[in-house]
């Protein structure tokens, strides 16, 4: 056991000052927070209270669809502003493939138009051309297409890596100065849903459903509102391409390698670069390895992914076939210790000086966790109790303090016995920013994933990987479920 934990321990020193992950924005009648699952809405008061006017949802939609957001869409006074005007998007390919009844179902709440499938109309095309329409027709004098804009909060029906794609895209309106920045809602239809279960959407959809929907878009639109660290990863990376990357990652010309650290391998003569954002966690090792086969072997076999009971028992068979149990480490070097190929560098809060960390000899996989949720609802990281905090130097963990918790996995048994909180993980460091240099060496490839979307990251025989995450300086927003 790694470390002492107690669920019950109050802990409330405090070694560094820290933000509530609970804050709420404007306030909110406490009668609207109570027993929301046991409200009764009708389809009439639904839509008077989040559907946009027609007029507003053709001119999206047209936007959209010419990929320009310049509309001649004409207001009118009789039209009346919606309270909480809502936007969804649904992964028709997560929830056990049930996604494309969830949009129809979801169309018919509220209107086709406010309904957006991914595969058809992506998050960014969304931002740029859908709210630019609603910001050219602000600009022009249509108050209704301004409190639109400015009330708008958004839905995204779908696992934690199609949330972390729309949060991610809708960080960019940070970058462009284009503020209010609407805030996310969750209709979990993924497997872990760890994004989903930290800001009380549940960790799974109801297996009622369509009566489910109706109530989830009601609490979206009278919920409070948090605040949640997202954190950008640059991969610097000798020549090459990640093959099949996530929505998340994207390639970028930023490859600048801080050379003040000590650099144990080659710095490679030509570079090229990803770069990402992600909300809850980013991995290396046999856990993203597992990962990575069970999402190639769903795609393969779509008929096994008929819903989350099937996919964690698939998910657990495709680990022990990946030597996460069983094989001997020394039959394969990419089964061996991270140790021999990792060397990992971090920043603490309020730090500007780098700290290498050692990587203990035993761990096969490394986690930098946000928040308290990673593999289906687990905590690793544990309810640390205080006086176990301040040996270590931690402090407790939030979803919005500006620190990573950062642990290991040493094998399938280890992870196991976590998982089911027997025990902690192995407790590397809290840290503010973190280095990762990687040398290739007998590993051909090494795998990583974020917010559970994996990828196959290759290897130089030669020159090392650089991993750099640093937190965003913008917060995101995310509706809270309970």
């Amino acid at each position: 056991m790694d470390s002492p934990s107690s669920s019950g321990d109050s802990l409330t020193a405090r070694m560094i000052p820290r933000h509530s992950s609970l804050d709420s924005f404007g306030a909110m009648k406490v009668v609207q927070l109570v027993n929301l699952a046991s409200i009764r809405v009708s389809k009439a008061e639904l839509r008077q209270r989040v559907m946009l006017p027609k007029y507003l949802r053709l001119a999206i939609r047209d936007c959209i669809l010419r990929k320009d957001d310049s509309s001649s869409a004409s207001s009118s006074s009789s039209y009346v502003t919606p309270e909480v005007p809502l936007m969804v998007f649904v992964n028709p390919k997560s929830g056990g493939r049930q996604g494309p009844l969830i949009k129809e179902r979801l169309q018919n709440l509220i209107s086709e138009e406010q309904v957006f499938d991914l595969t058809e109309v992506k998050p960014n095309e969304f931002i740029r051309y859908g709210l630019g329409c609603l910001e050219v027709l602000a600009a022009q004098g249509d108050d209704c297409a301004r409190e639109i804009r400015e009330r708008m909060r958004i839905v995204v029906a779908g696992g934690d890596g199609t949330v972390g794609w729309v949060l991610g895209c809708l960080g960019e309106l940070n970058v462009q100065n284009r503020q209010p920045v609407p805030p996310v809602s969750i209709m979990p239809l993924g497997t872990g849903n760890d994004l989903s279960r930290s800001f009380g959407w549940g960790g799974s959809f109801p297996f009622a459903w369509k009566s489910a929907i109706k109530r989830t878009l009601y609490r979206a639109s009278v919920a409070p509102i948090s605040r949640l660290d997202s954190w950008n990863i640059l991969i610097t990376m000798p020549s090459g391409e990640i093959e099949d990357p996530p929505y998340s990652l994207k390639t970028t010309q930023e490859c600048i390698i801080d050379q003040s650290l000590e650099i144990a391998g080659e710095l490679p003569p030509s570079r090229n670069g990803y770069e990402g954002v992600f909300y809850n966690y980013f991995s290396i090792g046999m856990d993203a390895q597992v990962a990575y086969g069970f999402h190639h072997l769903r795609n393969e076999k779509p008929n096994l992914a008929n819903g989350p009971i099937a996919n964690k028992i698939i998910y657990s068979g495709y680990g022990c076939s990946q030597g996460w149990f069983m094989t001997h480490c020394t039959n394969d070097p990419g089964l061996r210790g991270l140790k021999n190929i990792m060397t990992l560098h971090i920043k603490k809060l309020d730090s500007s000086e780098w700290e290498k960390v050692p990587v203990p000899k035993s761990v096969r996989a490394v986690v930098a966790l946000n928040l308290h949720s990673y593999g289906s609802g687990r905590n690793p990281w544990g309810n640390l109790k205080q006086d176990y905090l301040e040996k270590r130097g931690f402090v407790e963990a939030q979803a919005d303090d500006g620190l990573l918790e950062i642990f290991g996995l040493k094998q399938g048994w280890h992870a196991s016995f976590v998982m089911v909180e027997l025990i902690s993980a192995k407790h590397i460091a809290q840290a503010a920013a973190i280095r990762l240099e990687i040398r290739g060496g007998e590993w051909k490839d090494a795998f990583m994933q974020m917010d559970g979307e994996p990828w196959k990251q290759p290897m130089s025989k030669d020159y090392s990987t650089f991993v750099d995450i640093k937190r965003v300086p913008h917060q995101s927003l995310v509706v809270k479920g309970d």
